[in-house]
């Protein structure tokens, strides 16, 4: 980063002006952080464990009964109005109540303990109203085999629910009735509005809530994430996910800021968009299983910040939070690198692990699969930082008239986030 010791200094003291570190508490505490619709904002009770101070009885509720339904439906003791065993699961929601789930499920689908969890499941999103995202959701599925969970805290929402009545029909057109039996047993429901769920024809007892004081894009945690990823991965997979997210919550709100891994990546992004004006960040996750991370952080980041005015109202006189895109590493190389080394300036955010969830070792090859793209994992940050002059261009016998077209500048800002293994908990 383009930043010294004093640098981290004087945002650290910005933060204890802004009351960053009371903030946290009253967070935790529950009490109103979003003043305009006089909300508390505590997703982070969602992870509490039973027995500890943050716990709420209604959220371990919800949670015992997901675990209960989600294992009767794996069972096959809770099947289909036709007697069949439910394997697919088609999750409908839009924003908020989609992109966290899908951003999960794509990272344990290649996880070994997820990988046997859904072994013979399968789980689709729907969340685009174009109908050919009904048509790829439901391609291969058979109805009969299929359990729709619609996911929309008010269950209003205008994507939503035209797609959960599509989806609808087309179980009710497969099994040749209209019977509401074929709604009770293929259709649940994750809402806060029970009232237009049980219209809709979703079961009462197949209705899971979730609370005004979750906001729809930190929702992953309640059953807007925890009821279709185990039903395809099974509880004990979702509840070391759960663990993982706890262990960064109870970091964030015991560790002082100076040592507050979020508050700190979060001073950076404060630094890099609204002292240094950089209007982008990159999110490049060397690991294949994370090509859903950069739309769930776009939603988390951009919504949560995306605004021109302050909490009070009044106008900020200068440019906030970032525009963030990403896609992952080595494919990224390919496609978008080259304005990073020698265009525009963007600051990088590099995530990596040291072991694959998949490894391949090839004999006669130097390397393993994994190494390779750790070698680039590495190799990047440093380019970015370093560059290549003119004179390392030319004890590479680069041609005169090559050099300036294959100059990189360097002192390009980045952050390297490194894990040991890509897992549900580390996922959390």
């Amino acid at each position: 980063q383009k930043m010294t010791a004093e640098t981290l200094d004087l945002l650290l003291n910005l933060a204890r002006e802004a009351g960053v570190a009371e903030k946290i508490q009253k967070m935790g505490h529950g009490e109103t952080m979003n003043p305009t619709e006089n909300r508390a904002v505590l997703h982070t009770a969602l992870r509490c464990e039973e027995g500890e101070e943050c716990e709420l009885t209604e959220v371990i509720s919800v949670i015992n009964r997901i675990e209960d339904f989600s294992a009767r439906v794996r069972s096959g003791e809770w099947s289909g109005a036709t007697g069949k065993a439910l394997k697919n699961v088609v999750a409908i929601g839009i924003g908020g109540s989609y992109l966290g789930a899908e951003f999960v499920a794509e990272a344990l689908h290649s996880d070994p303990m997820g990988r046997e969890g859904s072994d013979g499941r399968r789980l689709r999103f729907l969340a685009n109203i174009d109908p050919v995202g009904v048509d790829r959701a439901l391609e291969g599925l058979d109805p009969e085999e299929t359990l729709v969970v619609v996911i929309s805290k008010t269950f209003t929402t205008a994507e939503t629910m035209l797609n959960a009545r599509t989806v609808r029909q087309w179980l009710r057109d497969a099994m040749g009735h209209d019977s509401e039996e074929t709604v009770s047993k293929h259709m649940v429901a994750v809402s806060t509005n029970h009232e237009k769920c049980v219209e809709f024809g979703i079961a009462p007892e197949n209705i899971f809530i979730f609370w005004d004081w979750v906001g729809g894009r930190y929702s992953v945690t309640s059953a807007v994430g925890l009821l279709p990823l185990s039903l395809a991965y099974g509880m004990d997979v979702v509840r070391q996910f759960l663990r993982g997210a706890r262990s960064v919550d109870r970091h964030f709100m015991e560790a002082p800021i100076e040592k507050n891994l979020p508050v700190l990546l979060g001073l950076i992004a404060v630094w890099q968009s609204t002292f240094q004006g950089y209007a982008t960040r990159a999110l490049i996750p060397y690991a294949q299983a994370l090509a859903k991370f950069a739309p769930h952080v776009q939603q988390i980041s951009m919504e949560s910040n995306g605004k021109s005015v302050s909490t009070c109202g009044s106008a900020i006189p200068y440019e906030c939070a970032e525009i963030e895109f990403g896609e992952p590493g080595t494919n990224a190389q390919h496609s978008f690198f080259q304005l990073l080394h020698q265009g525009r300036e963007v600051p990088v955010d590099f995530i990596g692990f040291k072991h694959s969830q998949t490894p391949i070792e090839l004999p006669g090859e130097v390397v393993s699969n994994h190494d390779e793209l750790m070698a680039n994992f590495f190799a990047q940050p440093d380019a970015l930082a370093l560059g290549r002059t003119d004179e390392e261009l030319r004890s590479l016998a680069t041609e005169e008239e090559l050099i300036p077209h294959k100059r990189m500048p360097g002192n390009r800002p980045s952050t390297i986030l490194l894990f040991d293994e890509l897992n549900a908990y580390t996922i959390g």
